[in-house]
């Protein structure tokens, strides 16, 4: 019995789905930004043509945090950043394939889809993973349940 548990254990290990998150070059907790009133997108604003919401640049960081945690290591990194110009190499979390066409101004500013439903509970979040998929099928459902087209040239065919 006991040789059939370590097996299952060990296959479900191997099987597993769950990744952990690829480390960001500076730990960033959406939760504490969030819970200081940051919204979305004063952070990753969507600029013209809106295909991406963007990141803040490192100045823009700079702003609370010449006072804010000033003297943190992670700080100082993101401040020496700032002050050359460089810009912190963050690791993406959500991507759709080249060839799906889609707007955060699309959805974010002109349907008013939350964040959330993309991207799941990132105000709640220390360290941000995958929540939720960026497939064809989950995206077709909000389509579905928002009444939105679902036509093949609506993700496909744009160029």
């Amino acid at each position: 019995m006991a040789l059939v548990l370590v097996l299952s254990v060990l296959y479900g290990a191997a099987r597993s789905d769950d990744k952990a998150p690829e480390p960001q070059p500076i730990p960033f907790s959406h939760k504490v930004h969030a819970a200081a009133g940051l919204r979305c997108a004063f952070c990753h604003p969507i600029e013209e043509p809106g295909f991406t919401a963007g990141l803040p640049v490192e100045s823009k960081c700079m702003v609370c945090h010449t006072a804010v945690k000033s003297d943190s290591p992670d700080i100082l990194k993101l401040a020496k950043a700032a002050k050359a110009g460089e810009t912190i190499p963050w690791v993406r979390i959500y991507r759709v394939p080249d060839y799906v066409w889609f707007s955060h101004a699309l959805h974010a500013v002109d349907a008013e889809i939350e964040c959330a439903a993309c991207h799941g509970p990132v105000a709640t979040r220390e360290v941000l993973v995958q929540e939720k998929p960026t497939s064809m099928e989950f995206c077709m459902d909000c389509h579905a349940a928002h009444k939105a087209s679902n036509g093949c040239e609506v993700c496909h065919l744009r160029q």
